[in-house]
């Protein structure tokens, strides 16, 4: 006799048990997957499975790696912002940091999570796939078995064949518009500096210096001639490619310390919205980091070296200075190298780029690191006159005019003062007659020191 259905079945006791079993077993498998098995196994077995995956089926994968050779790959930059738009509540891994000068947060996608984006009825899969390699370090100076640790990442864009030429011709472009629109709307300037422990070399922060062109104590005539060189520069890159020259331009800042070169460059990156890479000459190993560091940097960027003057190495040729006779072996970098450098060849890898260059002796430069196309503009910074005194006077103490003004501007005509040591002064008192008091005595003290007789020893030798 046959048994019916239901005794047949397991009772219901039995059924929970497998369930049980089976949900410890999956957490153990779990547990096991993420805690014992290497992050690189993982994403190996991921990569095969997905290889595996798509090799039979009608999709087409376009890969877009992060670095292009030694560059940045734009198209990569331009997706990762623009997926960063697109993640929804069911995105199960992201990553977001707070720029310091942003007000929102900034979200990008995770590795190896899939955002589904949808473009004229279409269906994009992207994925960020990244793996870890080692490399041996580039300088000669550092030890040749050292190796450093860096993640390489690329983003995996996969869709059905048939809409090859769409993603080609329009969706990979209006990426790249959009992305560059989301940039412009949230830019913080950022300050690069040196770090070899980077993929190309440089580290980054935000600039959060607050220097302007109205804050800027300088010669009226001089800062109005540097915007409107710096205006006619951006709106010039058809001009550029047309006379066959690197859209760039290379400006010399030249005075006393405490003039304000440091503020002006900040002023400039503020007012333009490029970027400041700080180059540190004594940090650079040698000619070929030199141009691994100039490759690192991005377009739209202001390249700087300050006190040039500082660097030996780099002074005049014709001087006859013990350092000639140095050897190339004990030299980080050569004068040739960073001439090449600023318009060799390697300087044309970029677009919209300016060099700018401070020092306080400017007449202890070669003059072939002065010369148009390497310093097209040599910008005095000079001692405050009082057209400079009342800006800073603005600045710090919220007045445009006061009965001390007179004897100021007076005392200025005769005296060497620094917009530094005058800023120094007005920040001694929020009270404007003590503050401007506080700077004529300044003045009167410096124009007494500058009568002072030349008293010398007599020490009674013949």
């Amino acid at each position: 006799m046959m048994a019916s259905p239901q005794e047949s079945l397991p009772s219901p006791k039995t059924i929970l048990s497998v369930v049980a079993s089976l949900t410890a077993s999956a957490v153990l498998f779990r547990t096991f997957y993420n805690e014992l098995i290497p992050d690189a196994v993982r994403d190996y077995f991921v990569s095969r499975l997905h290889d595996f995956s798509t090799r039979f089926s009608s999709q087409l994968i376009i890969v877009i790696e992060e670095l292009d050779g030694l560059t940045v790959n734009q198209m990569f930059d331009a997706a990762n912002v623009y997926l960063g738009t697109k993640l929804s509540s069911s995105s199960r891994r992201i990553k977001v940091h707070k720029p310091q000068k942003e007000k929102e947060l900034a979200v990008t996608i995770d590795r190896n999570q899939e955002i589904i984006d949808i473009f004229q009825g279409v269906n994009f899969k992207w994925v960020l796939v990244s793996s870890r390699i080692e490399r041996p370090t580039s300088s000669k100076n550092r030890d040749a078995n050292a190796h450093e640790r860096s993640d390489v990442r690329h983003f995996e864009l996969s869709f059905h064949q048939k809409h090859r030429e769409m993603a080609l011709r329009f969706y990979l472009p209006h990426i790249l518009r959009e992305a560059n629109a989301i940039g412009d709307e949230k830019k913080a300037v950022k300050l690069h500096t040196i770090d070899y422990s980077g993929t190309d070399y440089w580290g980054s922060i935000d600039l959060n210096h607050p220097a302007t062109f109205d804050t800027i104590a300088m010669n009226p005539e001089t800062k109005k001639a540097l915007i409107d060189d710096l205006n006619t520069f951006i709106e010039r890159k058809e001009y550029y490619k047309r006379v066959g020259r690197a859209w760039k331009r290379g400006y010399l800042l030249y005075g006393p310390p405490g003039t304000g070169k440091s503020s002006l460059v900040a002023a400039v990156a503020n007012y333009l919205k490029f970027d400041i890479y700080d180059m540190d000459l004594r940090e650079v190993q040698c000619n070929s980091d030199l141009r691994r560091l100039l490759i690192g940097t991005g377009n739209r960027s202001i390249l700087v070296i300050e006190d040039i003057d500082c660097s030996i190495e780099l002074q005049d040729r014709s001087s006859d200075s013990e350092n000639q006779t140095k050897s190339t072996e004990d030299e980080k970098i050569t004068l040739s190298g960073l001439l090449n450098f600023i318009d060799g060849l390697w300087s044309s890898c970029g677009d919209e780029r300016i060099v700018i260059l401070t020092t306080n002796h400017m007449d202890r430069l070669d003059p072939a690191l002065l010369r148009p196309g390497r310093m097209d503009m040599h910008l005095p910074m000079s001692y405050c006159d009082f057209s400079g005194f009342k800006i800073l006077a603005y600045n710090y103490l919220l007045i445009q005019e006061h009965p001390l003004f007179e004897k100021i501007e007076e005392l200025l005509n005769k005296v060497e003062a620094t917009p530094a040591e005058l800023a120094g002064e007005l920040m001694k008192s929020d009270d404007a007659a003590s503050s401007l008091q506080g700077i004529i005595q300044f003045l009167h003290d410096k124009q007494e020191k500058t009568r002072l007789p030349d008293v010398r020893i007599n020490s009674g030798k013949a």
